[in-house]
C-alpha cells in the first residue's frame, strides 16, 4: 500500500560513553527532522518509542519522552522489540494513520547504553544460561556460527567480505563511530582475536551512544507539503518462530516466514530488491537473513555473497552506511539506524556513497536472544518510491 508514506528521516553522530542521556540524544534527533521536513513540532501527534537498554528501569519511559520533547500526541506506543523497534514502529504508525488515531507520528529511537549501566534481563538466564557460562549475545551466536558450520561449513572467506565492505561503507559517512571509521582487510578480519569460538570480535558490534527518527504520515498530507517520499509496501514479522518446538533447528528464525509475506505483500522477489539493510549485530546475522529471506538456498549464503559486488556501486548494495558493525551500535535505538540509511539513499542523500537504483530497499531488524533456538523477533519491511 502506497497511503503511508516516511517523509524524513534524521541521524546523531554514533560515538562511545559521550555522557549524554537518551533524551538529550532524541532531542537532537527531532530538532534535526523538523528542520528537514518544516514541519512544526506542535503538527506532531503520534510518537513511537522503542525501548533502551539505558532507561530500561523507567517504566514510564515513552510517557517521559513526549514530556521532555514537548510532545502531546494522540496515539503513544512503547515498542519493546529490541532491534525490530523502529520499523515496527513504523508499520504500527502506518495503522494508528489509517485508523484515524494519529496524523503525523515521529517513530523514535535513543539510546545512551555506553554511558549507562546494561540492566539485568533475568528470564531463563539464571536457570539456563549463566551456569553454563552463556552471558549473551557474544555466546549465543558463536553457537550459532558453530551449528552453522557443522551444517553448511562456515566459509570466513565470504564472512570477510561482508564486513569489509561495510566497514568500507562506514569509513564514507561521517555519522558513523570515530574509532571505527578506519581501513579493514579481509586479513585484518580473519586474525582478530577469537572472543567465542568461532566468533571473533570483528564479527560483533561495539556498543555506543546516539539517536535517529523518521517522520511518518499519509501520502496525500505529504504531497500536499511537497515532501519526499518513501512507501511501506510491505512488512512482516514474528516472535519466537517455532517456540512450541522443544528441539527447533537453532539456525532457523522467524525470517523464513516474514520475508517471504513481506515481499508477497510488496508485490516484489528477493531478487529485484535493490539495496539490503539488514540488521547487524554480528556478521553471521547478514548472512542467515540472506539465506532464510530468499535471496539464495540455505547453506549457500556464501557462494551468494562471494558472487557479488555489495558495495554501494554493486548490484546489491549492503548497509551502505556501515551497519551497526562498522558505524556503531547506538543501544536499541540500532534498529533504526539501517532504516534511516535505507531512507537516506532512497531520498538521493547518500552523498559519496550514494547508490544508482533506488526504486526499492529492504530493511530488517532483529530483537532478543531467546535460550536454545535463534532470536526473538524478526521483522522485514519493504520500502519502494
Amino acid at each position: 500500500m502506497r497511503d503511508v508514506a516516511i517523509v524524513g528521516y534524521s541521524e546523531t553522530k554514533i560515538e562511545v560513553r559521550t555522557g549524554r542521556t537518551s533524551y538529550e540524544l532524541a532531542g537532537d534527533a527531532l530538532d534535526e527532522i523538523l528542520v528537514r521536513t518544516n514541519v512544526d513540532k506542535s503538527e506532531i501527534d503520534g510518537l513511537s518509542v522503542s525501548e533502551t537498554m539505558s532507561e530500561s528501569a523507567n517504566p514510564f519511559w515513552a510517557q517521559y519522552m513526549a514530556d521532555v520533547l514537548g510532545i502531546s500526541p494522540s496515539w503513544l506506543e512503547l515498542m519493546g522489540l529490541g532491534g525490530v523497534s523502529s520499523i515496527g514502529g513504523v508499520a504500527r504508525a502506518a495503522m494508528a494513520i489509517r485508523s484515524g488515531m494519529c496524523s503525523i507520528a515521529l517513530v523514535l529511537a535513543a539510546d545512551a547504553q555506553s554511558s549507562g549501566a546494561t540492566p539485568e534481563q533475568g528470564a531463563q538466564r539464571h536457570e539456563f544460561q549463566y551456569p553454563t557460562g552463556l552471558r549473551g549475545p557474544v555466546g549465543a551466536f558463536g553457537m550459532i556460527m558453530r551449528r552453522y558450520d557443522h551444517l553448511y561449513g562456515l566459509n570466513r572467506d565470504a564472512l570477510a567480505k561482508l564486513a569489509v565492505t561495510q566497514r568500507q561503507h562506514a569509513i564514507l559517512n561521517d555519522n558513523a563511530c570515530p574509532r571505527l571509521r578506519k581501513p579493514m582487510t579481509e586479513h585484518d578480519y580473519l586474525n582478530s582475536k577469537l572472543v567465542s569460538d568461532p566468533l571473533r570480535v570483528l564479527d560483533s558490534v561495539m556498543v555506543c551512544d546516539g539517536a535517529n527518527a523518521v517522520l511518518v504520515m499519509s501520502a496525500v498530507e505529504a504531497t500536499r507539503r511537497g515532501l519526499k517520499a518513501v512507501y511501506p509496501t510491505g512488512y512482516a514479522e514474528r516472535t519466537h518462530y517455532k517456540v512450541t518446538e522443544p528441539m527447533t533447528e537453532i539456525i532457523d528464525s522467524g525470517f523464513l516466514e516474514a520475508g517471504p509475506r513481506a515481499l508477497k505483500q510488496a508485490g516484489l522477489k528477493a531478487s529485484e530488491i535493490q539495496s539490503f539493510h539488514p540488521y547487524d549485530d554480528f556478521i553471521i546475522a547478514i548472512m542467515l537473513q540472506l539465506e532464510q529471506i530468499g535471496f539464495c538456498q540455505q547453506g549457500a549464503g556464501a557462494d551468494f555473497v562471494l558472487s557479488r559486488d555489495m558495495t554501494f556501486q554493486g548490484d546489491l548494495p549492503l548497509n551502505t552506511g556501515g551497519g551497526q558493525i562498522s558505524a556503531g551500535q547506538p543501544g536499541l535505538a540500532g534498529g533504526g539506524l539501517n532504516l534511516v540509511e535505507a531512507v537516506r539513499q532512497m531520498f538521493g542523500d547518500g552523498g559519496p556513497r550514494q547508490i544508482k537504483r533506488t526504486q526499492n530497499a529492504m530493511v530488517t531488524g532483529i530483537g532478543g536472544i531467546p535460550y536454545a533456538r535463534n532470536w526473538c523477533t524478526s521483522g522485514v519491511m519493504i520500502l519502494e518510491q
